[in-house]
């Protein structure tokens, strides 16, 4: 059997002190995330992020840069997942589009609420990306060609 990552795409979304989250019911668990999923088939990671936030959060967004990539094995699965993260800027909200099945809401919260359920979050990528957002360094998406 040939191995390889999962490659998926995550959206840090922040609006005056809040971070754009999903609370996703995985296994019976409500399980906190940034908008986040697998890239699909024929698809850019630029419309996979935006795919994502849209159908998550019903959001629209506007990307403006690549926060960075990160590695992680799920302990529970022992899949590894590529995540690519990017930095977006909230647009308009879509409130007449359905949520996906597995998400039972979008919720604008404070880091400090994000890290006050830490046993909540989906993976430790989730405060990772907050915390490399919280250091602005944001690469231009340029960075990432698609060819």
């Amino acid at each position: 059997m040939n191995w390889y990552p999962h490659v998926t795409v995550s959206t840090i979304v922040e609006k005056d002190g809040l971070f754009l989250m999903v609370e996703e019911n995985k296994h019976g668990r409500l399980l906190l995330n940034q908008p986040a999923g697998h890239l699909e088939k024929n698809e850019s990671l630029f419309a996979a992020a935006i795919r994502e936030t849209l159908e998550e959060t019903q959001w629209r967004i506007e990307l403006l840069g690549v926060l960075g990539n990160s590695l992680f094995t799920s302990p529970t699965n022992n899949t590894t997942y590529l995540r690519v993260s990017f930095v977006a800027r909230a647009l308009k909200q879509e409130l007449a589009l359905p949520l996906d099945t597995d998400i039972e809401r979008a919720i604008w919260m404070s880091e400090n609420e994000i890290r006050q359920q830490v046993s909540r979050l989906r993976s430790p990528m989730v405060i990772h990306d907050i915390e490399r957002f919280n250091k602005g360094t944001i690469y231009p998406l340029e960075l990432i060609q698609h060819l």
